[in-house]
Protein backbone atom coordinates (compact mmCIF):
# COMPACT_ATOMS: atom_id res chain seq x y z
CA UNK A 1 0.00 0.00 0.00
CA UNK A 2 2.43 2.04 -0.84
CA UNK A 3 1.51 3.45 -3.92
CA UNK A 4 0.87 7.27 -4.28
CA UNK A 5 -1.44 8.55 -6.90
CA UNK A 6 0.97 10.94 -7.95
CA UNK A 7 1.81 9.83 -11.76
CA UNK A 8 -0.83 9.39 -14.60
CA UNK A 9 -3.84 12.07 -15.44
CA UNK A 10 -5.77 13.74 -12.61
CA UNK A 11 -9.65 14.14 -12.83
CA UNK A 12 -9.17 17.21 -14.79
CA UNK A 13 -6.60 16.14 -17.40
CA UNK A 14 -8.94 13.92 -19.15
CA UNK A 15 -8.73 16.15 -21.92
CA UNK A 16 -11.07 19.56 -23.34
CA UNK A 17 -13.87 17.29 -25.21
CA UNK A 18 -14.04 15.44 -22.13
CA UNK A 19 -14.40 18.45 -19.86
CA UNK A 20 -15.83 20.91 -22.24
CA UNK A 21 -19.54 19.39 -20.87
CA UNK A 22 -19.24 19.40 -17.18
CA UNK A 23 -17.70 22.98 -17.45
CA UNK A 24 -20.80 24.10 -19.45
CA UNK A 25 -22.96 22.72 -16.89
CA UNK A 26 -21.35 24.90 -13.82
CA UNK A 27 -21.57 28.23 -15.71
CA UNK A 28 -24.86 27.73 -16.43
CA UNK A 29 -25.89 27.03 -12.82
CA UNK A 30 -23.96 29.87 -11.53
CA UNK A 31 -25.43 32.01 -14.48
CA UNK A 32 -28.89 31.39 -13.47
CA UNK A 33 -28.01 31.80 -9.34
CA UNK A 34 -26.77 35.27 -10.38
CA UNK A 35 -29.61 36.45 -12.50
CA UNK A 36 -32.39 35.46 -10.12
CA UNK A 37 -30.41 36.45 -7.10
CA UNK A 38 -31.62 33.10 -5.38
CA UNK A 39 -28.13 30.94 -3.95
CA UNK A 40 -27.88 27.93 -5.29
CA UNK A 41 -27.09 25.63 -1.61
CA UNK A 42 -28.75 22.91 -1.98
CA UNK A 43 -30.81 20.92 1.30
CA UNK A 44 -27.27 21.41 2.85
CA UNK A 45 -27.27 24.95 3.28
CA UNK A 46 -25.12 25.30 5.96
CA UNK A 47 -22.89 21.56 5.67
CA UNK A 48 -19.60 22.95 6.64
CA UNK A 49 -17.79 22.68 10.05
CA UNK A 50 -17.79 24.90 13.07
CA UNK A 51 -14.59 26.06 14.13
CA UNK A 52 -14.16 22.59 16.68
CA UNK A 53 -13.15 19.99 13.98
CA UNK A 54 -15.45 17.35 15.89
CA UNK A 55 -18.86 18.74 15.09
CA UNK A 56 -21.03 20.49 12.69
CA UNK A 57 -24.67 21.02 12.41
CA UNK A 58 -26.15 21.36 8.99
CA UNK A 59 -29.37 23.24 8.40
CA UNK A 60 -32.11 22.74 5.27
CA UNK A 61 -34.33 24.63 3.69
CA UNK A 62 -36.26 23.23 0.42
CA UNK A 63 -36.54 26.59 -0.87
CA UNK A 64 -33.27 26.64 -1.47
CA UNK A 65 -32.85 22.93 -3.19
CA UNK A 66 -30.57 22.98 -6.27
CA UNK A 67 -29.16 19.01 -8.17
CA UNK A 68 -26.07 18.06 -6.79
CA UNK A 69 -23.19 19.79 -8.82
CA UNK A 70 -22.25 17.26 -11.58
CA UNK A 71 -18.50 16.63 -11.38
CA UNK A 72 -15.92 14.53 -13.37
CA UNK A 73 -15.98 10.78 -11.86
CA UNK A 74 -11.65 10.78 -12.79
CA UNK A 75 -9.78 8.66 -14.47
CA UNK A 76 -10.53 5.74 -11.58
CA UNK A 77 -13.70 5.08 -11.52
CA UNK A 78 -13.71 1.30 -11.59
CA UNK A 79 -17.81 1.47 -13.01
CA UNK A 80 -16.40 -0.33 -16.32
CA UNK A 81 -15.98 3.45 -18.15
CA UNK A 82 -12.34 3.38 -17.52
CA UNK A 83 -11.33 -0.33 -17.48
CA UNK A 84 -11.94 -2.43 -14.34
CA UNK A 85 -15.73 -3.17 -13.45
CA UNK A 86 -15.78 -3.69 -9.89
CA UNK A 87 -19.66 -2.92 -9.49
CA UNK A 88 -20.20 -6.78 -11.22
CA UNK A 89 -18.46 -8.25 -8.58
CA UNK A 90 -20.14 -10.05 -6.02
CA UNK A 91 -19.43 -8.42 -2.54
CA UNK A 92 -19.57 -5.16 -4.00
CA UNK A 93 -22.59 -4.13 -2.06
CA UNK A 94 -21.56 -3.44 1.29
CA UNK A 95 -21.53 -1.13 4.03
CA UNK A 96 -17.45 -1.51 5.48
CA UNK A 97 -15.47 -0.71 2.44
CA UNK A 98 -11.79 -0.99 4.30
CA UNK A 99 -11.31 -4.62 3.20
CA UNK A 100 -10.95 -5.68 -0.40
CA UNK A 101 -13.38 -8.34 -1.34
CA UNK A 102 -13.72 -11.13 -3.96
CA UNK A 103 -10.52 -12.86 -5.63
CA UNK A 104 -8.55 -9.70 -4.45
CA UNK A 105 -5.50 -9.57 -2.61
CA UNK A 106 -6.93 -9.22 0.38
CA UNK A 107 -6.07 -5.99 1.87
CA UNK A 108 -7.08 -3.57 4.39
CA UNK A 109 -7.11 0.09 4.07
CA UNK A 110 -5.74 1.63 7.18
CA UNK A 111 -5.68 5.20 8.70
CA UNK A 112 -8.32 7.86 11.04
CA UNK A 113 -11.57 5.51 11.29
CA UNK A 114 -14.58 7.58 8.86
CA UNK A 115 -18.31 6.77 8.73
CA UNK A 116 -19.72 8.49 5.43
CA UNK A 117 -23.49 9.06 5.48
CA UNK A 118 -25.55 10.49 2.30
CA UNK A 119 -28.38 10.83 2.49
CA UNK A 120 -30.31 11.02 -1.44
CA UNK A 121 -33.20 13.46 -2.14
CA UNK A 122 -35.44 14.47 -4.95
CA UNK A 123 -34.70 17.90 -5.76
CA UNK A 124 -37.95 18.37 -7.73
CA UNK A 125 -39.89 18.17 -4.61
CA UNK A 126 -37.77 20.98 -2.42
CA UNK A 127 -35.79 18.32 -1.19
CA UNK A 128 -38.67 16.90 0.59
CA UNK A 129 -38.90 13.76 -0.18
CA UNK A 130 -35.90 10.53 0.68
CA UNK A 131 -35.43 8.67 -2.06
CA UNK A 132 -35.89 5.04 -1.36
CA UNK A 133 -34.34 2.56 -3.26
CA UNK A 134 -32.00 3.98 -4.93
CA UNK A 135 -28.75 3.32 -5.11
CA UNK A 136 -24.83 4.95 -3.99
CA UNK A 137 -21.36 3.56 -5.38
CA UNK A 138 -18.61 6.01 -3.53
CA UNK A 139 -14.83 5.12 -3.93
CA UNK A 140 -11.59 7.36 -2.65
CA UNK A 141 -8.15 6.79 -2.61
CA UNK A 142 -6.37 5.60 0.53
CA UNK A 143 -4.01 6.88 3.24
CA UNK A 144 -1.40 6.96 1.05
CA UNK A 145 -3.50 8.68 -1.93
CA UNK A 146 -3.28 5.50 -3.87
CA UNK A 147 -6.48 4.22 -5.83
CA UNK A 148 -7.41 0.27 -5.72
CA UNK A 149 -7.95 -1.40 -8.78
CA UNK A 150 -5.22 1.48 -10.62
CA UNK A 151 -2.29 2.42 -8.49
CA UNK A 152 0.81 1.04 -8.35
CA UNK A 153 1.27 -1.23 -5.44
CA UNK A 154 -3.19 -1.90 -5.14
CA UNK A 155 -3.67 -2.97 -8.45
CA UNK A 156 -5.08 -6.20 -7.12
CA UNK A 157 -7.06 -4.35 -4.51
CA UNK A 158 -10.52 -3.50 -4.41
CA UNK A 159 -11.08 -1.77 -1.04
CA UNK A 160 -12.52 1.54 -0.23
CA UNK A 161 -15.24 1.04 -3.42
CA UNK A 162 -18.69 -0.10 -2.25
CA UNK A 163 -22.46 0.00 -3.10
CA UNK A 164 -25.27 0.48 -1.16
CA UNK A 165 -29.40 0.66 -1.59
CA UNK A 166 -31.27 3.88 0.20
CA UNK A 167 -33.28 3.28 2.95
CA UNK A 168 -36.42 4.92 3.52
CA UNK A 169 -34.99 7.84 4.47
CA UNK A 170 -32.90 8.03 1.38
CA UNK A 171 -29.44 7.43 3.23
CA UNK A 172 -26.91 4.89 2.43
CA UNK A 173 -23.78 4.51 5.69
CA UNK A 174 -20.31 3.82 4.57
CA UNK A 175 -17.76 2.29 7.25
CA UNK A 176 -14.07 3.50 6.04
CA UNK A 177 -11.20 5.52 6.68
CA UNK A 178 -9.99 9.45 6.20
CA UNK A 179 -8.37 9.42 2.42
CA UNK A 180 -5.32 11.19 2.01
CA UNK A 181 -4.24 13.91 -0.09
CA UNK A 182 -2.54 13.74 -3.14
CA UNK A 183 -1.03 16.37 -5.14
CA UNK A 184 -3.33 18.61 -7.53
CA UNK A 185 -6.55 17.54 -5.11
CA UNK A 186 -8.19 18.41 -2.63
CA UNK A 187 -8.80 15.67 -0.20
CA UNK A 188 -12.11 14.39 -1.15
CA UNK A 189 -14.92 11.38 -2.28
CA UNK A 190 -16.56 10.17 -5.29
CA UNK A 191 -19.98 9.14 -5.70
CA UNK A 192 -22.29 7.51 -8.27
CA UNK A 193 -26.00 7.80 -7.47
CA UNK A 194 -28.26 4.39 -9.25
CA UNK A 195 -32.30 4.75 -9.55
CA UNK A 196 -32.02 1.08 -8.53
CA UNK A 197 -29.24 -1.48 -6.77
CA UNK A 198 -30.31 -3.72 -9.94
CA UNK A 199 -28.81 -0.65 -12.45
CA UNK A 200 -25.82 0.18 -9.66
CA UNK A 201 -24.68 -3.57 -10.04
CA UNK A 202 -25.31 -3.74 -13.82
CA UNK A 203 -22.69 -0.53 -13.64
CA UNK A 204 -25.54 1.08 -15.85
CA UNK A 205 -28.30 4.18 -15.63
CA UNK A 206 -26.45 6.62 -13.70
CA UNK A 207 -28.31 9.62 -12.45
CA UNK A 208 -25.79 11.87 -11.10
CA UNK A 209 -22.13 11.97 -10.65
CA UNK A 210 -20.31 14.02 -8.08
CA UNK A 211 -17.95 14.42 -5.24
CA UNK A 212 -17.96 15.20 -1.43
CA UNK A 213 -15.32 17.81 -0.11
CA UNK A 214 -13.80 17.87 3.53
CA UNK A 215 -13.16 21.06 5.53
CA UNK A 216 -9.79 22.08 6.11
CA UNK A 217 -9.45 21.74 10.22
CA UNK A 218 -10.80 17.91 10.19
CA UNK A 219 -8.23 17.53 7.36
CA UNK A 220 -5.41 19.00 9.36
CA UNK A 221 -6.15 17.33 12.63
CA UNK A 222 -6.39 14.13 10.94
CA UNK A 223 -3.43 14.47 8.55
CA UNK A 224 -1.52 15.47 11.94
CA UNK A 225 -1.48 11.69 12.84
CA UNK A 226 0.45 9.00 12.09
CA UNK A 227 0.68 7.63 8.63
CA UNK A 228 -0.54 10.74 6.59
CA UNK A 229 2.86 12.58 6.25
CA UNK A 230 2.84 13.21 2.44
CA UNK A 231 -0.70 14.57 2.82
CA UNK A 232 0.59 17.32 5.44
CA UNK A 233 2.72 18.29 2.59
CA UNK A 234 0.26 18.08 -0.29
CA UNK A 235 -2.52 19.87 1.60
CA UNK A 236 -0.34 22.80 2.37
CA UNK A 237 -0.20 24.12 -1.36
CA UNK A 238 -3.80 24.02 -1.78
CA UNK A 239 -7.07 25.42 -1.25
CA UNK A 240 -10.84 24.59 -2.10
CA UNK A 241 -11.09 27.87 -3.59
CA UNK A 242 -8.02 26.48 -6.14
CA UNK A 243 -9.01 23.16 -6.96
CA UNK A 244 -9.77 21.82 -10.42
CA UNK A 245 -12.85 20.64 -9.58
CA UNK A 246 -14.29 22.90 -6.40
CA UNK A 247 -13.00 26.23 -7.49
CA UNK A 248 -16.15 26.96 -9.15
CA UNK A 249 -18.04 26.49 -5.36
CA UNK A 250 -17.89 23.67 -3.21
CA UNK A 251 -20.81 25.00 -0.77
CA UNK A 252 -23.34 21.93 -1.54
CA UNK A 253 -20.39 19.38 -1.40
CA UNK A 254 -19.01 20.56 2.09
CA UNK A 255 -19.76 17.67 4.13
CA UNK A 256 -20.95 18.51 7.83
CA UNK A 257 -18.29 16.77 10.20
CA UNK A 258 -18.38 15.25 13.99
CA UNK A 259 -15.98 13.27 15.80
CA UNK A 260 -12.29 13.24 16.42
CA UNK A 261 -8.89 11.63 15.47
CA UNK A 262 -9.10 9.41 18.32
CA UNK A 263 -13.16 8.26 18.29
CA UNK A 264 -13.01 8.55 14.22
CA UNK A 265 -15.23 11.12 12.06
CA UNK A 266 -18.67 10.92 10.85
CA UNK A 267 -19.23 12.89 7.55
CA UNK A 268 -22.95 13.73 6.02
CA UNK A 269 -23.98 15.39 3.00
CA UNK A 270 -27.69 15.75 1.39
CA UNK A 271 -27.77 14.77 -1.91
CA UNK A 272 -30.53 16.08 -4.18
CA UNK A 273 -30.98 14.37 -7.60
Amino acid sequence: MNGRHDEGPHEHDRGLSYDLPVLARRRMIRLMAGVSLIPLVGCTTEEKTTASPSSSSPSSSPADCAEIPEETAGPFPGDGSNGVNVLKESGVVRSDIRQSFGDSAGGTAEGVPLTITLTVVDAASGCGTPKQGAAVYVWHCDRDGAYSLYSEGVTEENYLRGVQETDEKGQVTFTSVFPGCYPGRWPHIHFEVYGSLADATAATSITNTSQLAFPKDVCDAVYATDGYDASVRNLSSLSLEDDGIFSDGHERQLAAMAGSTGDGYTATLTVPV
